[in-house]
């Protein structure tokens, strides 16, 4: 039962439902991801990370992931996004923060053009566009260079 409580989500229903026998409906969460996130919760059940904002002291960091959870998070970017989405939508604030986490240590150093391959995100934008929006924010680029 720790596991499940886990996700805030989860634990809510369990706390106020009238009928523990009643199934918990999980939508848009498919087997597969749920068995991904059960052994996360699993793995975790004895030194559950905080689950809420109110400890964060400092700004989070994506060089800080520990080696099982590394190791957790190697899976193809279909199974990343979908645990990501999952995790947003059980309230499972550690879990989401790791898919974070992996998806900044995959873009960093990368240029946009390198993302939108990366993410196969198609460049809507005319040449004019784009120099467009160089000119207005030249401030960023400049700012980079500091």
């Amino acid at each position: 039962m720790e596991v499940a409580r886990q996700s805030k989500f989860v634990k809510n229903i369990i706390d106020t439902r009238k009928d523990a026998e009643s199934p918990i409906v999980l939508e848009e969460v498919t087997g597969d991801v749920l068995a991904k996130i059960i052994e996360y919760c699993e793995h975790h059940k004895n030194n559950p990370l905080v689950n809420d904002d109110e400890h964060e002291v400092e700004p989070q960091r994506s060089d800080n992931i520990l080696p099982w959870d590394k190791q957790f998070m190697e899976v193809d970017q279909d199974m990343l996004f979908k645990i990501m989405l999952a995790s947003k939508n059980m309230d499972i604030k550690p879990l989401l923060d790791l898919g974070c986490k992996t998806v900044a240590n995959m873009i960093r150093g990368k240029s946009a053009e390198q993302i939108r391959t990366m993410f196969d995100i198609t460049d809507e934008f005319t040449d004019e566009e784009k120099e467009q929006s160089l000119k207005e924010n030249e401030w960023a680029e400049a700012h980079k260079k500091d």
